[in-house]
Parts: structure tokens; sequence; C-alpha cells
């Protein structure tokens, strides 16, 4: 009886690491920002190609990285916050 109790258990540890194998996290995702740069400018833009289109294609380069400059700058002054006051949560 205890050499069935053994084997069920035997069992049902591979089981759970074959199933928890096959539960890995995917690739990320693709990143579609020059899609969405696309559909921003399409309403400015000509031909994928004309100054219009790049001068619109760098203005959101700009924006993205003054967003992520700032973002930035808060997650800094956030943790000098609680580095300078640490009696506040």
């Amino acid at each position: 009886m205890q050499l069935k109790t053994s084997i069920q258990f035997i069992t049902l540890a591979l089981l759970a690491l074959t199933v928890s194998a096959c539960a890995s996290r995917g690739p990320p995702p693709v990143s579609t920002l020059d899609q969405d740069d696309d559909s921003f400018a399409a309403p400015t833009m000509s031909r994928a190609g004309s100054p219009e289109y790049i001068a619109c294609r760098k203005d959101r380069d700009v924006q993205r990285n003054a967003a992520a400059a700032r973002a930035d700058r808060r997650q800094r002054d956030l943790g000098e916050y609680m580095l300078n006051h640490p009696d506040h949560p």
C-alpha cells in the first residue's frame, strides 16, 4: 500500500513539473511604435519620405524622449523625497 502511495505522489509531482514547464511567459510583445508614429504622422504626410513626414516623426521622437525624461525625473525626485523624509510613508 505504501508503494502505491509513493508511485502516485511521484506521478503527481512529475505531472506538476510538466504542466509548470508549459506555463512559461511568452516573448515580450514587439514594439509597435513605428506603426503608431506612422498613424500619428499620416494626416500631415503626402508620402513616406516627404519633409513634412520627416519633421512629424522627429517631433514625435522629441515628445517621446521628453516624456521619458519627465518620468525618470519624477521617479528620481520621489526616491530622493523618500530618502529625505523616512517618517512619511
